[in-house]
C-alpha cells in the first residue's frame, strides 16, 4: 500500500487556548496512539491533501523530532461550514499487528444485467479491511461481467488473500436492478449465459437465488 509522509511537531500544550492557535495558524492538532504511549502533535493542514482528498488509501509515515512513525488514519474531524481540518487522530502499525481500515471499491467489467437494460446500484464505494499492514490491499477489485437484472454480490463472495471484511458476509457490495425501460422492453437475457457464471461470482447467484 502507498505511503505519505506527514511532518510533525509535538505538542506540549492541548488546552483549548492552544487548540485554537494552532487552528488560527492552519496547524491540525492531531494524536497517534496504539503504541506504547500516546503522542499529540500538530501539522500543516495542506499535509493532508494527498491523504484525505483522494479516493485511493494510504498509510502514514509520521516524522516528530527524527523519530518516524508509521500509522493509519482512524478519525478525522472537519468544521461543519468550513470544512477546514479540527482534529486528526492516527493508529500506530505494528508489524505483527492487525489494523482495520477502510480501502476503495474498484468496479470491473460490463454487467450482462446492465446491457440488458438494468441499472446498476454500488452500496459501497469502500470496504473495511482488517490485516496485517504487509497485506493490506490498495483498493478492492469487483468484476459485475456476471451479475444479470436481480442478481446481487455480496461481501462474502468477494476474494480475499491475508485480509479479512469488518462486515457481515450477506452485505450487498453492488446489485443490478430492473430499470423502467428493461421491463417496459421485458428485457430479455440469454439463458446460455448461466453456463458463463464464474466460480468467484457463484455466491452472489447462490444467495440471489435464496431469497
Amino acid at each position: 500500500m502507498k505511503s505519505i509522509t506527514i511532518q510533525g511537531t509535538k505538542r506540549e500544550s492541548v488546552g483549548k487556548k492552544s487548540t485554537k492557535a494552532l487552528r488560527d495558524a492552519e496547524l491540525v492538532p492531531c494524536v497517534v496512539y496504539g503504541g506504547e504511549n500516546t503522542l499529540n502533535f500538530s501539522a500543516e493542514e495542506k499535509a493532508f491533501k494527498g491523504l484525505v482528498y483522494t479516493p485511493e488509501a494510504h498509510t502514514v509515515s509520521i516524522e516528530i523530532d527524527g523519530q518516524t512513525i508509521p500509522a493509519v488514519l482512524q478519525d478525522i474531524q472537519f468544521h461543519p461550514i468550513t470544512d477546514k481540518i479540527l482534529h486528526a487522530d492516527f493508529y500506530q502499525l505494528a508489524e505483527d499487528k492487525p489494523v482495520v481500515m477502510e480501502v476503495p471499491v474498484r468496479i470491473t467489467g460490463r454487467s450482462k444485467g446492465v446491457v440488458a437494460g438494468g441499472v446498476l446500484r454500488q452500496s459501497f464505494r469502500k470496504l473495511k479491511v482488517k490485516a496485517i499492514p504487509a497485506n493490506l490491499p490498495d483498493e478492492i477489485v469487483v468484476d459485475i461481467t456476471p451479475l444479470k437484472i436481480g442478481n446481487k454480490l455480496y461481501v462474502g463472495g468477494l476474494k480475499t488473500e491475508g485480509f479479512s471484511f469488518v462486515h457481515p458476509d450477506n452485505a450487498v457490495v453492488v446489485a443490478v436492478k430492473m430499470s423502467r425501460n428493461a421491463a417496459k422492453g421485458g428485457a430479455a437475457q440469454d439463458d446460455d449465459d448461466e453456463e458463463e457464471t464464474t466460480e468467484a461470482a457463484a455466491p452472489a447467484a447462490e444467495e440471489t437465488s435464496a431469497e
